[in-house]
């Protein structure tokens, strides 16, 4: 197993709202994240990434809701999640056939914090997201197990986390460049209440090299015919594979309801589109959105309380938090490119990164973006 501690956020700003600290989902209170990642011999490129909205989501249950933007892919749990309204797990991300392995260590850990689950109290339903690193990583391999993921919960943290090529994204690809996890915020002004607007993302897409597109520069046609992924063997890239997949989680401390955490969840979807993002046949395309001050307490007698906190109803204030959400989930993506680095991996396949300072060169020589 190899841990890559790379603390690191996308190197500019733009759009019309300020970011947080961290520029990342845990700007937003009570959040956290954590990685395991496991780079093993020549095949096994993988791992697992998760968000918790708070240390304890069974007790205190969060106002969250789901959205497909494109549905080939598998985001469990969340026939539950639209009808109760509510996040009673953790979101973890991971290889597509760890899904289940990932989801049995969900189960496990909410049992060890909560005895009585299954005799007594309710049962979890886990809510696991996946994505495919088939290209790069032995998939059938599962090298996640269920033990990694109560590892991995039990090490949940605020405050900074790597990004890139680290946990769920350690072999992911987009653009024909490297991917995986990126993250980023944005905060209101206070006179819109100061809200906060946290996404990480999986990034697998698929989108073709000329369709990439950085605050509005190009950047993939220019970089159509370099860095190109090196194949010693023909490797089929049809079905899933090719088309790609990406996971969103939005976070807020905002007190939205589901139904218009749904609609948050739509705005990051608009921010997919800004990086040059067309979802395909094959793609799996899946939005979880949370708000962390809409809690669902659970009670003494293993029932559960509605939240107190009235709903936000200002529409000036849920139209900045669409737009802050589209921002943010645009530079979730762009981190996810800028952080991850060049990795080989099964059959000898080599995925190069983007080349970081040759980008920023060309957003500098278009002016959309200042700096030295």
């Amino acid at each position: 197993m190899h841990w890559m501690l790379v603390f690191a956020v996308l190197p500019f700003h733009f759009g019309l709202f300020a970011a947080g600290p961290l520029d990342g989902i845990t700007d937003v209170a009570g959040v956290r994240v954590a990685h395991v990642t496991k780079v093993e011999g020549t095949d096994i490129r993988t791992g697992a990434t998760a968000v918790l909205p708070n240390a304890d989501p069974w007790d205190h249950k969060v106002s969250a809701a789901f959205f497909a933007f494109n549905g080939n892919g598998e985001l469990t749990g969340t026939h539950w999640m639209e009808e109760s309204g509510y996040l009673e797990e953790p979101v973890v991300l991971t290889d597509t056939l760890d899904v289940g392995r990932a989801s049995d260590g969900v189960v496990s850990w909410v049992i060890e914090h909560h005895p009585h689950v299954g005799r007594g109290d309710d049962v979890p339903l886990p809510v696991v997201g996946e994505c495919d690193d088939g290209l790069l990583n032995d998939i059938q391999a599962r090298a996640v197990g269920a033990g990694d993921v109560v590892s991995l919960l039990d090490s949940a943290k605020p405050g900074q986390f790597a990004r890139g090529s680290v946990g769920a994204g350690t072999g992911m690809n987009a653009f024909g460049f490297r991917a995986g996890i990126g993250s980023a915020s944005r905060v209101l002004p206070t006179d819109a209440g100061g809200y906060h607007v946290g996404v990480l993302v999986n990034d697998n897409t698929s989108s073709s090299r000329r369709q990439l597109t950085i605050v509005g520069v190009p950047v993939g046609e220019r970089l159509r015919n370099e860095y190109r992924a090196v194949f010693p063997k023909p490797v089929s890239l049809k079905g899933r594979l090719g088309s790609g997949s990406i996971i969103i989680v939005v976070a807020t401390d905002a007190p939205l309801d589901s139904r218009q955490l749904r609609a948050l969840a739509l705005r990051a979807s608009m921010g997919m589109a800004r990086t040059g993002l067309t979802s395909s046949v094959g793609s799996g395309d899946l939005i979880v959105a949370f708000s962390t001050s809409r809690i669902f307490e659970r009670t003494a007698d293993f029932t559960v309380a509605g939240p107190s906190a009235p709903i936000l109803e200002n529409d000036d204030t849920l139209n900045a938090l669409y737009s802050a959400t589209a921002e943010a989930a645009q530079a979730a993506i762009y981190d996810a490119l800028f952080e991850a680095t060049t990795m080989t991996g099964r059959g000898g396949v080599t995925v190069y990164a983007l080349p970081v300072d040759r980008v920023l060169s060309m957003l500098r020589d278009a002016g959309a973006i200042s700096g030295p």
